[in-house]
């Protein structure tokens, strides 16, 4: 999931703080990021063999007009090419298309992109077996999406709707997402709530969850517990702490428990170093596994380049 800063999350219509330029002036910009990741991967399984993975390789555009002191417009076309990356047959990916106006401290953007309970979890893993928590599992962005963004002083507000859009190629089910965070002293503490109907007639799946992460100084302790009614409680906890100036270390683990079926938990650790230099270049390294039986530790090591 993408984890937002407060500052960050409601400047929609402010683009990445590390965006590429191209263009601006006469009340125009547009912006361009990217996120490229290639990794030497072998995935936590059963006999699982080592490749080298994609993930990920975005491209991020990003437009907007000043239309006055207070107005803006906005709009974003993301594209993924991992899958184009590994020959496969999709090929390259919209992962969002919206646009959207921004005034104040408030952004409403409508069309392809990320529902608001996306901004729950506190999980540090650089790949998963597991769903990230309940949200991932239930899903997490539409085609059909209505977004509002807002942020009140330290705290973080955001609600969605997924239109049901009976009948037509884009229908998904219906969704009503709401998120809510709060940083105090360092802790910030987060809720999110969901109601999904997956189809006309069928009944609606609740999920909800919390989260709390402090900031020690000289490292950061997380956890976060969420859960779908009569599917699956699932929670999640991490610690990430600084190795060095450069590096960062990440430890975690996941637990799922479903209605029915047997418990699985996953642990993982891993490490980042960033160049002095360029911050935006990084080099990574996971291992991880988890308790389902015939299962053999996986791991990765590769490179991150971001702008």
């Amino acid at each position: 999931m993408k984890k937002l800063t407060l500052a960050v999350a409601i400047s929609v219509a402010a683009g990445s703080a590390s965006a590429a330029t191209i263009y601006e002036g006469k009340g125009f910009t547009y912006k361009l990021n990217g996120d490229l990741q290639v990794q030497l991967r072998q995935d936590v399984g059963n006999d699982q063999n080592p490749e080298i993975e994609f993930d990920d390789l975005e491209l991020k555009n990003y437009v907007s007009y000043e239309l006055s002191d207070t107005l803006t417009a906005f709009g974003r076309v993301d594209f993924g090419f991992k899958d184009a990356a590994e020959d496969k047959q999709d090929g390259s990916d919209l992962e969002e298309a919206y646009l959207g106006l921004a005034f104040g401290n408030t952004s409403v953007s409508f069309g392809k992109q990320n529902f608001a309970s996306d901004e729950f979890g506190i999980e540090e893993a650089y790949e998963n077996t597991l769903d990230e928590d309940r949200f991932d599992a239930m899903g997490t962005d539409g085609d059909d999406t209505i977004r509002v963004d807002v942020e009140l002083s330290n705290v973080y507000l955001v609600a969605s709707y997924e239109m049901e859009a009976e009948g037509e190629a884009s229908e998904n089910g219906e969704y009503f997402d709401l998120f809510a965070s709060t940083e105090i002293s360092g802790l910030t503490l987060a809720a999110a709530y969901q109601d999904m109907t997956p189809s006309v007639g069928a009944d609606s799946e609740e999920t909800w969850g919390v989260s709390a992460s402090y900031d020690a100084g000289v490292a950061t302790i997380a956890a976060d517990f969420s859960t779908t009614e009569d599917i699956a409680d699932q929670y999640n906890l991490a610690a990430t702490f600084a190795a060095a100036k450069t590096t960062k270390v990440a430890l975690g683990m996941t637990n799922i428990e479903p209605e029915s079926g047997d418990d699985v938990t996953e642990w993982y650790a891993n490490v980042t170093y960033k160049f002095p230099t360029q911050k935006n270049v990084s080099l990574i390294a996971e291992i991880a596994d988890t308790d389902e039986d015939d299962s053999d530790m996986g791991y990765l090591a590769g490179m991150r380049i971001k702008f």
